[in-house]
C-alpha cells in the first residue's frame, strides 16, 4: 500500500512549484524522481501538452529512470502524422477518454496501439494514461479546452497495484495546477516574442506595458522595404500577395534573427530591426552581426530570384538601410493600443537612407559610423541629401559588389573609402 503521507509530501512540493516559476522541464523530473522514491514502481513517464506557437503545436517531456530527460516539440503537420493516427493520446480526445491502462505483459497483456510495442521492449509491464483538462476563458467568455496528458509506465512484475493508481491520479491532479501555471506562462512568452520580438516581448512580460515605459538604448537600426509593392496589392489576389509578402520575409527577417538582430516590426512590406550595443565591443559585434545579416539577405534574395525565374515568376525586390546611434525603445500608441517600437532621429534618417537605394539603383547603404569598423568591405556614393534632414549625410555600399547606377544621378561618385 502506498503510504499516503508520502504522496501528501508530493503533493505539497506540487504546491511550491505552482507558487514559484519552475522550469517545466525540471519540474517534471523532479516530480518522476519523487514518485519513484517513495516505492511507487516507475521507470518511465511521459508528459505532453498543447502550446500555442506558430512552428509547433504541442511539445512533450520524456522521462526515463537512469537516463536523461528529453524535451521535444511536434510542428503542426504533424497531427496527420502516422504516429499520431495510431496513438492512444489520439484515440482518447476523438473518444473523450480520460483515463486508459494497458497491461504489457502477463495473462491480461494488451498491445492494442504500436507505441505500447515499443514501450513493452523497454522492461515495461503497465501503461497508465491520465489526461486532465485545464480549461481557459477567453475575454468574450469562451472556454477553449487546453490540458496536459500524462503516460505512467512500471517495470515491476504486475504493474501498479490499485493503490497506485490511485496515488497517481491523486499525484496528477495537484501536478496540473503547477502545470497550468507554468504552461500559460510558456504560452504568453511565446505570443508576446512572436508579435513583438524577444527583447521588447520579455520588456513587456517584465512590467513595461505603460505608454512611454521604456529606455535610451543605443543600436545598429535596419530598415528595408519592398519595391513595387502598391502595384502588386492592387493587381495580385489577395491570398498570393499574402503568400508572396511571407515569401518576402522569410529572405529578409530571418537572416536578421539569425544573426542576432532582433526584428521590432513589419511595417506593411518593410521591416524594421535592430541589433543592440552597450559599449564598443558590443557595438562592434553588432557591425559584424548587422553586415552579416546584411550579406545574407542579398544571397537569399538572388537565390529566391534564381527560383522564381526558373518558374517564370517576376524577381522580388527591395532596398535595406542601415544606420547606428542612439534610439528610444520603448512604448508608443495610447493606453488602451500600444507598440513596443523605436523612435528618434537614427530611426528617421534610416528610412530616408533606404529610400536613396531607389534613387541610386544600390541594394543597401549604410553610414560611416559602420563602415569604421570594417572600412575595407565599402566604398563611398558620396554625401547625399536626405528627405527631411537638414545636414548631408555620407552614404556607403558594398565594395565588392557594387550595384549598377542610373545614369543622371546626381550626387553619386563612387570612390574608395579612405582609412584612417
Amino acid at each position: 500500500m502506498t503510504d499516503r503521507t508520502l504522496v501528501t509530501g508530493i503533493n505539497e512540493w506540487l504546491v511550491d512549484q505552482a507558487l514559484s516559476e519552475p522550469d517545466i522541464v525540471d519540474m517534471f523530473e523532479g516530480l518522476c524522481n519523487r514518485i519513484h522514491a517513495i516505492g511507487i514502481p516507475l521507470g518511465r513517464a511521459r508528459l505532453t501538452w498543447p502550446t500555442l506557437h506558430p512552428l509547433f503545436r504541442a511539445e512533450t517531456i520524456l522521462w526515463a529512470r537512469g537516463r536523461e530527460t528529453e524535451f521535444e516539440q511536434f510542428m503542426h503537420q504533424e497531427t496527420q502524422s502516422e504516429a499520431w493516427l495510431l496513438s492512444p493520446m489520439r484515440y482518447m480526445f476523438e473518444n473523450d477518454v480520460w483515463v486508459l491502462r494497458r497491461n504489457l505483459d502477463g495473462p491480461s497483456k494488451l498491445l492494442d496501439f504500436p507505441v505500447l510495442a515499443d514501450v513493452a521492449a523497454q522492461g515495461m509491464t503497465d501503461y497508465f494514461v491520465i489526461r486532465t483538462a485545464l480549461s481557459v476563458k477567453n475575454e468574450a467568455g469562451i472556454k477553449s479546452q487546453m490540458g496536459i496528458i500524462t503516460t505512467w509506465s512500471a517495470d515491476r512484475e504486475g504493474g501498479f497495484s490499485n493503490d497506485e493508481l490511485e496515488a497517481l491520479q491523486k499525484i496528477q491532479r495537484r501536478f496540473a495546477v503547477a502545470c497550468k501555471t507554468v504552461i500559460q506562462t510558456r504560452i504568453a512568452r511565446n505570443i508576446s516574442e512572436t508579435y513583438l520580438g524577444k527583447e521588447a516581448g520579455g520588456q513587456v512580460l517584465s512590467g513595461s506595458i505603460r505608454r512611454g515605459d521604456g529606455r535610451e538604448t543605443k543600436a545598429v537600426v535596419w530598415y528595408n522595404d519592398m519595391r513595387d509593392s502598391t502595384a502588386l496589392a492592387d493587381t495580385m489576389p489577395g491570398a498570393d500577395y499574402i503568400q508572396l509578402l511571407n515569401t518576402y520575409f522569410d529572405c529578409t527577417a530571418t537572416p536578421i534573427i539569425e544573426a542576432g538582430g532582433e526584428v521590432l516590426d513589419f511595417i506593411g512590406d518593410a521591416v524594421l530591426a535592430i541589433f543592440p550595443y552597450d559599449d564598443a565591443a558590443s557595438q562592434k559585434w553588432a557591425v559584424k552581426a548587422a553586415t552579416t545579416a546584411l550579406r545574407n539577405v542579398i544571397k537569399a534574395r538572388d537565390e529566391l530570384n534564381q527560383q522564381r525565374s526558373d518558374l517564370g515568376l517576376f524577381p522580388i525586390r527591395f532596398g535595406i538601410g542601415l544606420n547606428t546611434g542612439t534610439v528610444m525603445f520603448g512604448n508608443i500608441g495610447v493606453s488602451q493600443r500600444l507598440a513596443f517600437s523605436v523612435i528618434g532621429p537614427t530611426v528617421n534618417e534610416v528610412s530616408r537612407i533606404e529610400s536613396m537605394t531607389k534613387a541610386t539603383g544600390i541594394d543597401a547603404l549604410v553610414t560611416k559610423d559602420i563602415v569604421a569598423l570594417d572600412p575595407n568591405n565599402w566604398v563611398s556614393i558620396g554625401n547625399q541629401r536626405l528627405l527631411g534632414v537638414s545636414e548631408e549625410i555620407e552614404l556607403f555600399t558594398f565594395a565588392k559588389t557594387p550595384a549598377p547606377l542610373h545614369v543622371g544621378i546626381d550626387r553619386i561618385e563612387l570612390k574608395p573609402t579612405v582609412k584612417n
